[in-house]
């Protein structure tokens, strides 16, 4: 595999989208109901693709569950759906969508039976809890943040949270849910030297309309400027904040009409954002809506994990790890650790080390991970990665000491 080198001086841009954008929309309902479902059968079988457009709701997927409890929270989709988009902040009938007068149909049935038995544990031919499907998973981390995560799509995810904060505050009250972000960082020899660009579009009402033009007015812009993106830049990294930073602030003039109504959504069309922001590979499979037999999801929680400890663990200052899977096989068919150059040990050695110390069966991963547990629906906005709290398992950096010792150092 050819190794990157970094080039003497090169711009990346990254973007992220906030909890109200359309698809961001329908992978927080799939993540809810799938939340309400493992609430109550920790084993349930989920597969929940949501789209959203004007005034109706769309759920579809393959949902098997085990018990009467979970059989009436899957009933009850409909009322989970609306309290996701009641808490997103789609309450107002006058933005054309909004959680009591949207319709809601649900045409869910349940996992096939030839993919249960290759995923369940004891039923599977080789006795063990198979992977739910083929596929390559992608895990990524580099040290140019506190949380091992690229410094465009760190920040993107922050503009948007900053976005929603002072939208539900109150502090910017012209604001509405669906909104998108965008930062480009000038790298000098692999390091971020500046922020370049930064691109903000939020949803707003007409109360900050130019009469004259028919645009945002400029004062609104620099509202946006000094409320979400100066407090986010000066605090994360001060040391890039500078002049010639340019701003684009709702560049079409206009953001009135958004959110489903203007925008068809659907469950797992924001892949790069729920990841790194095209820094790295992926390899094609959304998150959103799928419980963690699903390698899609658990196998690129434990790349991350793998990744962010080989960085925290000073043994490369960046990381990529691809696993790939077979269905209803237990063990990757693949392991790979590439560090672009980075690594202070030989990579053999390392993947070694990987494959040793950390479970990559799906099992395995469930359990080191925790993952059997309602946590999805706060995955599903503002990045999978790079995130804190105790749900987040897969950002703990608890594996340091055990890589760098089965490493020989």
């Amino acid at each position: 595999m050819t190794r990157r080198k970094p080039r003497k001086s090169h711009f990346f841009t990254s973007e992220s989208v906030t909890r109200g954008h359309p698809d961001k929309v329908a992978d927080q309902i799939s993540d809810a109901i799938l939340d309400s479902l493992l609430a109550m059968d920790p084993h349930a079988r989920v597969a929940c693709e949501t789209l959203v457009t004007t005034g109706l709701v769309v759920l579809s997927g393959e949902i098997t569950v085990h018990n009467p409890k979970a059989q009436a929270a899957l009933q009850n989709a409909e009322q989970t759906t609306r309290n996701v988009i009641k808490k997103i902040g789609y309450d107002d009938p006058e933005v054309g969508f909004d959680y009591r007068s949207c319709a809601v149909l649900a045409t869910l049935h349940s996992q096939s039976v030839d993919i249960s038995q290759g995923v369940t544990s004891g039923k599977s031919v080789n006795r063990h809890q198979g992977a739910g499907d083929q596929g390559l998973m992608f895990g990524f981390a580099c040290d140019e943040t506190s949380v091992l995560m690229p410094l465009p799509i760190y920040l993107a995810h922050r503009l948007t949270e900053k976005l929603t904060q002072v939208r539900e505050s109150g502090e910017v009250n012209w604001i509405r849910p669906d909104g998108k972000t965008q930062v480009t960082i000038e790298y000098t020899g692999g390091t971020p030297k500046r922020i370049d660009t930064v691109v903000l579009s939020t949803q707003h009402t007409e109360a900050v309309i130019n009469p004259r033009t028919g645009n945002m007015s400029e004062k609104a812009r620099k509202v946006l400027i000094d409320k979400v993106i100066k407090p986010i830049v000066t605090v994360e990294c001060p040391q890039l904040w500078n002049r010639r930073i340019k701003f684009h602030i709702n560049p079409t003039g206009r953001f009135v009409i958004g959110g489903p109504f203007g925008d068809t959504g659907l469950t797992g069309r924001k892949i790069i954002v729920d990841t790194y922001g095209g820094r790295g590979a992926h390899g094609g499979g959304a998150f959103s809506g799928k419980d963690p037999s699903k390698v899609d999801r658990s196998a690129s929680y434990m790349a991350r994990y793998v990744a962010k400890n080989i960085v925290a663990a000073k043994l490369a200052r960046v990381c990529e790890i691809q696993l790939s899977y077979a269905i209803g096989v237990p063990q990757p068919t693949s392991v790979l650790v590439d560090c672009e150059g980075t690594a202070a040990i030989d990579l053999d050695v390392l993947e070694k080390a990987v494959m040793d110390l950390f479970p990559l069966d799906p099992r395995g991963i469930i359990n080191h991970l925790n993952l059997l547990r309602p946590i999805y629906m706060e995955t599903a906005h503002d990045g999978h990665f790079g995130r804190k709290g105790r749900n987040f398992t897969w950002e703990r950096t608890d594996m340091t000491k055990a890589l760098r010792k089965a490493c020989g150092l």
